[in-house]
């Protein structure tokens, strides 16, 4: 198995996971409204979703970091693909936010045991092959892929979604189908190797994973304050997604869904953008912090424009700056967190990351749900809550010069594709690869 042929099958899974996932992700909050529930109602929903990631991380870590990254990706589509199917369901039966929000808790399950058992294959497997670096630009181009991917998917399901709004989850279950068929063939863990979990052992795995990503994660201060940024970050973002399907209608005062559809296929080609700038920017030798620094500001202005203005056409430019600095943010992001990672431990790692996170969302969904449904009109609490939470977008500035500051090796950004000569002009190693930054002493573990 060679390097680029790791990373074809990879960019083949993520891309292929991401355009069935995205299918829905343009109609969600209509489908939701059309099913009955409150704009409160929906973010409740969203808000348990984010809670079944928070709790659900550490376990699916687990099955990860024993079982195995493939085990654990394939339970991801299983999962999903029920609790889609029982979405259908929840609508047809006209059941409440009760049931809606229950689905909701187990459909988080299922994207817990996506994050981070994918990435983890991927970087064990090319340290399987004595491909270390380069990660910058590795994780760029895949989430081009997954962002092509995501255009298709968000358009498509606009487009069905015209016709009806369940349509999209019918053939986003079906493309599943399809998926989990493809990973059994050509998904295989390189360079880790699975150990089987025994019930009784439950208990002790999930004490030394929550140990494992407090030594090798939280105990970390750099990571440590990247984390708190994506709290930040992902108690507005995982409402910002969401609220503007509606929101962006409001504005345009119009009810064509299939407009929400091309918006959020605009919004997948920002992310593109955002990853090509990022292959520009690590061309030269720098620091991560500073390209995740610039792109947070621009988040935080976009986010309040989008939430001032009254004109849809000023909304959607700034709605594509915030996405579009998500694309800049993430590779970068997910390239310091697999420096800091042991291979042992990564998706681990990976995962005490993300529920951190989920823990944001939770918070900004039920907060920003709150403001967004208790104005008069719902267009101005929608705006209040961009404006609201587009300000609390600036809290993150502060953590990431931080983290600049302490001039940490993850910080560093090295590799084939950053240029000769200047990190030793800044007095930084020459060359630094995943498995050879100092890592805290831990003797149990996710």
């Amino acid at each position: 198995m060679t390097a680029s042929r790791i990373i074809r099958n990879y960019q083949l899974l993520a891309g292929l996971y991401t355009l069935a996932a995205s299918l829905i992700w343009g109609v969600n909050t209509l489908f939701l409204l059309d099913a009955g529930l409150s704009i409160e109602e929906v973010f409740f929903s969203n808000a348990v979703f984010s809670a079944g990631m928070v709790l659900f991380e550490i376990p699916t870590g687990v099955v990860a970091d024993t079982v195995g990254r493939r085990a654990s990706y394939l339970l991801s589509i299983v999962v999903l693909g029920a609790t889609t199917v029982l979405y259908l369901i929840a609508a047809r039966a006209d059941a409440g936010v009760e049931v809606f929000a229950l689905v909701s808790l187990v459909m988080g399950l299922g994207f817990t045991f996506y994050s981070g058992a994918l990435e983890a294959w991927l970087v064990d497997a090319l340290h399987s092959v004595g491909e270390d670096g380069d990660l910058d630009h590795v994780f760029a181009r895949s989430q081009q892929v997954t962002g092509v991917a995501m255009l298709v998917g968000t358009t498509t399901g606009g487009l069905l979604g015209q016709i009806n709004l369940g349509v999209p989850f019918g053939v986003r279950a079906m493309l599943l189908v399809g998926l989990f068929a493809i990973s059994w063939r050509t998904m295989h863990d390189l360079g880790f190797t699975p150990r089987r979990l025994e019930l009784s052992n439950i208990g002790a795995e999930l004490r030394e994973q929550t140990r494992v990503g407090i030594a090798f994660g939280w105990s970390d201060r750099g990571l440590r304050l990247l984390m708190l940024s994506g709290v930040v970050r992902g108690a507005f973002f995982a409402w910002a997604f969401y609220a503007a399907q509606p929101y962006l209608l409001l504005l345009l005062d119009d009810d064509k869904i299939w407009v929400v559809g091309v918006i959020t296929a605009l919004m997948s080609l920002s992310m593109i953008a955002g990853n090509q700038i990022v292959e520009l920017l690590t061309r030269r030798c720098g620091r991560r912090s500073t390209i995740i620094l610039g792109a947070s500001i621009v988040a935080t202005f976009g986010s309040v424009a989008m939430g001032v203005t009254d004109s849809f056409w000023v909304a959607v430019p700034s709605f594509l700056l915030v996405t579009g600095s998500l694309g800049v943010i993430t590779p970068v992001r997910q390239a310091y967190v697999h420096h800091v990672a042991p291979s042992d431990h990564r998706a681990t790692v990976i995962s005490f990351d993300a529920m951190v996170g989920s823990i944001g969302g939770v918070g900004g969904q039920l907060g920003l749900g709150r403001i967004a449904g208790s104005a008069a009109a719902p267009v101005d609490g929608f705006s209040n809550g961009y404006v609201v939470g587009g300000l609390s977008t600036a809290l993150v500035w502060p953590l990431v010069w931080l983290v600049r500051r302490r001039g940490d090796p993850a910080d560093e950004i090295v590799g084939t594709h950053a240029r000769a000569g200047t990190c030793a002009a800044q007095g930084l190693p020459k060359e630094t690869h995943v498995e050879s930054q100092p890592r805290a002493v831990v003797t149990t573990r996710r």
